[in-house]
C-alpha cells in the first residue's frame, strides 16, 4: 500500500479530532466535502482520506489539497472496501475524537465543534450526530423523505435508545464520537449487513449514549450507484439479522417470555431472526381480521381488541415487541400501549 501522502508540514500537536473519510470514484464531489470540513473554526482537526481503489483521478484532488493544507493526510489504497477503508483511517487518526465524512456530503459550519461541546459537557454520551438534509430533491422518494424525518426527530440520548432496534437512528457520515468508547466495543467490523448500524448497537448494548444535534448540520446527497443503495449489505432484509442479537440480549434480560405485535411480513421476519439466539414469540397480535386466529411461526394470531384483550394483553406478563411495516402503524400500537400502561423499554419495545 502506498505510505500516507500527508500534509507532511503539519503540526506533531495532537488534533482535538480526526475526520475519517473513506472514498472511491467521487472526483465530482469530494472537494467540496473536504473543503467543508476544513472550514471547521475554532477545532484542531485533521482529516484522514482514503482512497479505496478510485479510477476516476479523484486522488490527485486530494493530493492538491493535501499540499496546500497540512490537516489532511491521504493515503491510496486497493478497492477493499468501505469497512476496510474506515479500518485504516481509524487506526492513523491521531485524535480523542473521530469524525466521519463522505466524500459526497457537504458539511456545514459548526457541525464538528457543536458536537464536541456535547461530547464535553456530557461523559455519558459517545456519539453525537446532527441532523441531515437529504439533496437533490429529484434523488429523494418519499420512503426516504419519512426516514430521514424519523432520524431528524430523534434528539435525546433516551429518544435514540428507544430507536435502537427500529433502525440506524443516525446518519453516518454526520456523526463525531469518542475514540476511547468506539474502540472498547472493537471498532468498526467486516459484518453481513451496514457496518455503521453494528456499531451503533454495539455502543447502546455497552450503555454508550448516542445524541443528535437538533441543527442540520450535513446536506446528504444522494445519487445512482451509492452504496446505501448498491450494496446488498445495506438492503432493508439484513437490518432483522443485524439487530438480533442485541435485541436478543435486551428481550432474555428482561426476564419474561415475548409477543411481537405484527403477524405480517416485518413481524414474521423479525420473528424469524430471534429464533436462532434462543427466543421464540409466544404469541402475536394483530389487528388484519385475515391474520387473527391463523397461527404464524407456529404460534397463535389474537386480536389486541378482542372482549377483554386490552385486560389480556397488560395481564400476561409478556414483553412485546412492536414489529409493524405500515406507515404509522407503529405510532399508533405504541399509543395504544401506553394507554394500558405499559412502559416502554421495560414492557414493550420497538423492533421495527
Amino acid at each position: 500500500m502506498p505510505g500516507l501522502a500527508a500534509g507532511r508540514r503539519g503540526s506533531a500537536m495532537t488534533p482535538d479530532v480526526s475526520v475519517l473519510l473513506p472514498y472511491r470514484d467521487t472526483a465530482s464531489t469530494i472537494a467540496e466535502a473536504i473543503e467543508g470540513v476544513l472550514a471547521e473554526r475554532g477545532v484542531a482537526l485533521e482529516l484522514v482520506a482514503i482512497d479505496d481503489g478510485s479510477t476516476d483521478g479523484g486522488h490527485e484532488i486530494v493530493d492538491a489539497i493535501a499540499r496546500r493544507d497540512p490537516r489532511v493526510r491521504h493515503e491510496r489504497g486497493e478497492a477493499r472496501g468501505i469497512v476496510a477503508a474506515l479500518q485504516r483511517a481509524s487506526s492513523l487518526a491521531r485524535a480523542p475524537f473521530f469524525a466521519r465524512m463522505d466524500a459526497d456530503d457537504v458539511s456545514r459550519p459548526g457541525r464538528i465543534a457543536r458536537a464536541l461541546e456535547l461530547l464535553r459537557r456530557d461523559a455519558s454520551i459517545a456519539v453525537v450526530a446532527t441532523r441531515v438534509e437529504p439533496f437533490p430533491d429529484e434523488a429523494i422518494g418519499d420512503g426516504l423523505r419519512r426516514y430521514v424525518a424519523w432520524q431528524n426527530g430523534l434528539i435525546t440520548p433516551e429518544d435514540h435508545a428507544r430507536a435502537i432496534f427500529v433502525e440506524s437512528p443516525v446518519c453516518h457520515p454526520s456523526v463525531t464520537m469518542r475514540r476511547d468508547a468506539f474502540e472498547r466495543v472493537g471498532g468498526y467490523r467486516d459484518v453481513d449487513g451496514p457496518e455503521d448500524y453494528d456499531l451503533w448497537l454495539r455502543l447502546d448494548a455497552a450503555g454508550a449514549g448516542i445524541a443528535k444535534l437538533p441543527e442540520t448540520l450535513l446536506r446528504w446527497r444522494h445519487r445512482q450507484g451509492r452504496a446505501t443503495f448498491a450494496d446488498a449489505r445495506y438492503d432493508l432484509a439484513r437490518f432483522p439479522e443485524a439487530k438480533a442479537p442485541f435485541l436478543a440480549r435486551r428481550l432474555a434480560a428482561l426476564g419474561k417470555p415475548i409477543a411481537i405485535w405484527g403477524a405480517g411480513k416485518t413481524g414474521k421476519r423479525l420473528a424469524r431472526a430471534l429464533e436462532p439466539h434462543g427466543l421464540r414469540a409466544r404469541r402475536f397480535y394483530d389487528i388484519d381480521p385475515r391474520k387473527i386466529g391463523r397461527p404464524a411461526r407456529g404460534a397463535p394470531t389474537l386480536s389486541p381488541h378482542a372482549p377483554d384483550g386490552a385486560r389480556a394483553i397488560a395481564a400476561r406478563g409478556e414483553t412485546i415487541v412492536v414489529a409493524v411495516g405500515a406507515v404509522g402503524a407503529r405510532d399508533l400500537v405504541r399509543a395504544h400501549l401506553d394507554a394500558l400502561g405499559l412502559v416502554e423499554g421495560r414492557e414493550y419495545l420497538c423492533g421495527s
